[in-house]
């Protein structure tokens, strides 16, 4: 399959998880998206923002082909009503969604949802979870369910997906997270750290489709790419943008930061271990707005003129990766930019590659 780009749909030009939402900003940030040449848009999930399914509805009524990435939490909705919600909207968009299951990292967060299981826990669910909404899109005759987090009897929905099924995508830097993409994800997600780190965690999420004899999945890699007209240009950036994450860390303190105590998920240690290690890796990934946001999701950068960030990222194409996501700290000018000066260089040489 072809390499293809993410982005992520901001609500409001407010950053924060409870941004509210600006329905002008929004239509703007999704045209810009559409007409730039992304092929998907992560729609986040968070306990306080603006609810994302709607959200995805909303891109889809007012984008022509962007594929929204719709994120989503088992153990909020049952898994049924959640498997006729995106459904419909595979049909409202006429193919066009995919789901992203998140299990969750956090404990604090999960019970603000009334979430209260384990982190293990929370993985084992998501296996049933996705097996659940699979059966449910596919299945021609009611059916009945009972396992470890969900029982029900006689189900069957009237709305199936327009696409064939609607790919699930299940991301993680954890064993658990391996092991549950590697068995039910068509797409596995990771936040972007080295290559050779990267490469490992690729490994290890293709071992468990080979042993559950599965094709494996395609992986998704994303950055926060700081780009500017030249290598000079674009350091200097970076060095501008850290220091305003720093002041509003300082500023604001456990909004961005938390308590200063090592996050809890995996992905987020594996960050700051990376960073720990140096602030600049391969050729061009650059690490001090991870301690600077204490890991608080995909926060490695990379950094350079176009052709450099358009470089390091065929570096991770090289190694396996299909999707490439980047979205940056000024996000829609960041994203319009990318569209502008990236994609098309990306894009230019892998048709290159490709009459060889």
């Amino acid at each position: 399959m072809p390499v293809e780009f993410i982005s992520a749909i901001s609500p409001s030009p407010a950053l924060g998880m409870g941004a509210a939402f600006d329905a002008g900003y929004a239509r703007r940030y999704a045209h810009a998206l559409d007409d730039g040449g992304f092929d998907y848009t992560l729609v986040a999930y968070h306990s306080s923002s603006v609810d994302a399914a709607h959200l995805a509805h909303f891109v889809v009524n007012h984008t022509e082909r962007i594929k929204p990435m719709l994120a989503h939490r088992p153990g909020v909705t049952f898994p049924t009503h959640a498997a006729r919600t995106f459904a419909t909207l595979d049909q409202i968009s006429k193919g066009r969604l995919a789901i992203h299951i998140i299990s969750g990292g956090s404990d604090e967060e999960q019970r603000r949802e009334g979430d209260y299981l384990s982190k293990g826990e929370r993985y084992e669910r998501s296996d049933e979870y996705i097996q659940i909404l699979r059966r449910a899109w596919s299945s021609e005759t009611p059916f009945s369910h009972t396992g470890p987090y969900y029982t029900f009897e006689g189900f069957q929905s009237a709305v199936r997906p327009y696409q064939e099924t609607i790919p699930v995508s299940v991301g993680g830097s954890s064993e658990d997270a391996y092991r549950v993409g590697g068995q039910q994800g068509d797409i596995f997600g990771l936040w972007g750290e080295p290559l050779a780190e990267t490469k490992q965690q690729i490994e290890a999420v293709n071992k468990y489709a080979d042993a559950a004899g599965r094709p494996r999945p395609r992986i998704w890699v994303s950055f926060r790419p700081i780009v500017a007209a030249t290598d000079e240009l674009a350091w200097e950036k970076a060095y501008a943008t850290l220091g305003k994450v720093q002041a509003a860390a300082a500023s604001t303190g456990a909004a961005l930061t938390g308590d200063g105590a090592r996050p809890a998920n995996v992905g987020s240690q594996r960050l700051l271990d990376v960073a720990a290690k140096g602030e600049l890796h391969d050729r061009a990934l650059w690490t001090p707005l991870v301690t600077a946001t204490n890991a608080a999701g995909s926060s490695t950068a990379l950094v350079g003129s176009p052709e450099t960030v358009a470089a390091a990222l065929l570096d991770y194409v090289d190694i396996g990766c299909e999707l490439l996501s980047i979205r940056g700290y000024d996000p829609l000018n960041d994203a319009i930019d990318y569209a502008r000066y990236v994609l098309p260089i990306v894009r230019q040489e892998l048709a290159r590659r490709a009459l060889r």
